[in-house]
């Protein structure tokens, strides 16, 4: 019987994924988030920031913004969660990354995009998009898990550069944006 109920409680956490990944997703389909981007091309990466194709696919330059977030998780959820309870840190990471998406997606948040950030013509994301968002944050959360300290704060810096090179926006830009727009800082990323 103990082996039953140890095997039953590894199972919980994969379990508490999945069904939260799944309500995430049908609740976004709920909010009116397509499935795949309108245009129906089908492709896995979308490498146009500034295109309706934007969020639509599975992978943009904004799925490294996603795998950041799991970094964040894992610094701020080792602290919070006794050791006991270990097993329940990717769990809560992939329910707050959830969480994220369905906030990300509400009207209020894709206008705030249009109206403080560069993404003038952000619609939201697909919701085949917001599922891979869903992955790189947990696939992030394991490499900083996996990381030592100095490594994952590194492999994080490097990441934002490298972004920020790319498409002239990143993670820590992102929220500056939405919380204290800039209008200098939008003009840059716009190519002004």
């Amino acid at each position: 019987m103990a082996l039953r109920t140890d095997a039953a409680s590894q199972r919980a956490p994969l379990a508490l994924i999945l069904a939260g990944t799944l309500l995430g997703l049908l609740l976004l389909r709920l909010m009116g988030r397509p499935w795949w981007c309108a245009c129906g091309e089908w492709s896995a990466w979308s490498g146009e920031v500034k295109s309706q194709h934007n969020s639509q696919h599975l992978f943009d330059y904004y799925s490294t913004s996603h795998m950041l977030h799991g970094f964040l998780f894992w610094w701020g959820l080792q602290w919070l969660v006794p050791p006991l309870r270990e097993r329940w840190l990717l769990p809560t990471a992939v329910l707050l990354e959830v969480i994220w998406e369905l906030a990300e997606n509400s009207p209020f948040i894709i206008q705030r995009y249009r109206s403080a950030t560069f993404a003038l013509g952000y619609e939201g994301d697909s919701v085949l998009n917001s599922l891979m968002d869903i992955v790189c944050a947990g696939v992030g959360f394991v490499i900083a898990r996996r990381l030592p300290w100095k490594q994952s704060v590194a492999v994080f810096v490097l990441v934002e550069l490298l972004v920020v090179w790319l498409i002239r926006d990143n993670l820590s830009l992102n929220i500056l944006m939405l919380l204290f727009p800039l209008p200098a800082l939008k003009a840059w990323q716009m190519g002004r």
